[in-house]
C-alpha cells in the first residue's frame, strides 16, 4: 500500500492476535457472538480487520474483568443497537452498568472478607515457627496448648487441624 493510498491499514487476525494478546480461536469467536466484525477479506481468503478492532478487543477484555460473560456483552450490543432511542439505550446501559457495581462491590466484600481470614491465619501459623514440639505427629496440632495470641483458632486453620470423622477411614 502506497502512502498515497488513501484506504485505512488493515490486519490479519493472527496480528490482531499478538497486538491483543488473544488466540485466533478467540477472535473468531467474538466473531461469531456478533461483537467483532473483519473490515473485509483478503484474496486468499484471510480475515481483515481495521487498526480499530484492536480497540474493540480491549473493551472486550474490560468488560469481561468487570465479570461480563461473552453472552452478556453480546446482548449488552444488541439491546443497545435495538433500542431505537438514545435515551432508551442508555437507560438500559445505567441499569446494566449499576447491577454490575453492586456485584463488583459485594466481590469485593467478600475478598476482604477472605484477605481477613488469611491474615488472621497466617498469624496463628507464624507462631508455629517456634513449636515447643516440632517433631511431634501432625495429631498433636489438633490438640495443641501453645499460645498462639488469640482467643479461637481462626477458620482457615481450624477446618484443617479439626479431627476428620474417624468412623469413614479405612472403609472401602
Amino acid at each position: 500500500m502506497s502512502s498515497m493510498d488513501s484506504s485505512p491499514h488493515l490486519i490479519r487476525i493472527g496480528d490482531l492476535g499478538r497486538m491483543t494478546g488473544k488466540s485466533v480461536r478467540a477472535i473468531h469467536l467474538y466473531e461469531e457472538l456478533g461483537l467483532l466484525q473483519p473490515a473485509t477479506r483478503s484474496s486468499g481468503g484471510f480475515r481483515l480487520y481495521e487498526a480499530s478492532a484492536a480497540e474493540r478487543v480491549r473493551w472486550i477484555d474490560l468488560l469481561h474483568g468487570l465479570g461480563f460473560s461473552l453472552q452478556e456483552m453480546r446482548e449488552l450490543l444488541q439491546s443497545w443497537w435495538g433500542a431505537g432511542l438514545g435515551a432508551q439505550a442508555m437507560h438500559r446501559l445505567r441499569d446494566l452498568f449499576e447491577k454490575k457495581l453492586a456485584d463488583t462491590r459485594e466481590t469485593v466484600r467478600k475478598h476482604q472478607q477472605l484477605e481477613r481470614e488469611l491474615v488472621e491465619g497466617l498469624a496463628y501459623l507464624e507462631t508455629c515457627r517456634v513449636c515447643a514440639t516440632p517433631s511431634a505427629r501432625v495429631d498433636g496440632c489438633a490438640g495443641c496448648t501453645q499460645d498462639h495470641g488469640m482467643k479461637d483458632e481462626p477458620a482457615l486453620v481450624a477446618g484443617i487441624v479439626s479431627a476428620p470423622d474417624r468412623s469413614r477411614r479405612g472403609r472401602s
